[in-house]
C-alpha cells in the first residue's frame, strides 16, 4: 500500500483545444487506462465524498481509495490482480461503517493520456470516454492548488487555449452519466 496527497488543477476543454494540446506535446507518448468505479447501489461512498476505483493500465491493476482532505485528496493505492483485496482497505472501509460486500463496479471510464513531466509538476492531457460520452480534460498536478492553477492557466494560454477550471472529477462525471 502507498499513500499520496493529490492536488491538481483541471480544465475541461473543447475537442479542438484538445487537438491543439495533443499536437503541441506529440513528442510525449500516449497510453490508455481504464478506471472501474466502485460503490454500492445507494452510492454511500460518494455521499461521504469517497471514491473507490480499480485502474487497469498495461495489464496491471491498482485499486485506489480517495478521501477528501482540506487541500486535495488522500490516495491509498493497492496493487492487486483485479480481485477486491483482503487488506487494510477492507478494514478501513469497515471501520468507517461501510458494508464492503455491497460494493460493486457501477461504471467505467477509459482515458487516452499524455503525461508531460515538467520542472514544476505533471501535466496530463486526457481524452475520456464513458457511457457514450467523450470529454477532454487537462490536469496539472502540483504541491498546492493556487500554484497548480497558475501553471495550468499559463500552459493553456501559451497554446491559445482558454477554459475555466473545473472541479468535476472523472469519477463524478462517469457516475453522473449513468443516471442519464
Amino acid at each position: 500500500m502507498s499513500n499520496a496527497i493529490e492536488i491538481e488543477a483541471k480544465a475541461l476543454v473543447k475537442e479542438e483545444d484538445y487537438a491543439i494540446l495533443k499536437k503541441a506535446y506529440e513528442a510525449f507518448p500516449s497510453y490508455r487506462q481504464t478506471n472501474y468505479y466502485i460503490d454500492n447501489p445507494s452510492r454511500e461512498l460518494a455521499k461521504e465524498g469517497i471514491a473507490l476505483r480499480v485502474r487497469e493500465k498495461n495489464g496491471i491493476y491498482e485499486m485506489t481509495l480517495k478521501t477528501p482532505l482540506s487541500h486535495g485528496l488522500l490516495e491509498k493505492n493497492f496493487k492487486n490482480d483485479g480481485v477486491f483485496p483482503k487488506c487494510d482497505l477492507v478494514r478501513f472501509l469497515t471501520m468507517l461503517g461501510f458494508d464492503v460486500e455491497s460494493l460493486k463496479i457501477l461504471t467505467f471510464l477509459t482515458t487516452e493520456r499524455i503525461d508531460v513531466e515538467t520542472n514544476d509538476g505533471l501535466l496530463s492531457i486526457d481524452k475520456n470516454e464513458y457511457s457514450g460520452i467523450t470529454d477532454y480534460e487537462i490536469e496539472f498536478e502540483y504541491n498546492n492548488m493556487e500554484g497548480a492553477k497558475h501553471i495550468l492557466k499559463s500552459i493553456l494560454a501559451q497554446n491559445g487555449v482558454y477554459a475555466p477550471f473545473s472541479k468535476a472529477t472523472k469519477v463524478h462525471r462517469a457516475m453522473a452519466a449513468i443516471k442519464q
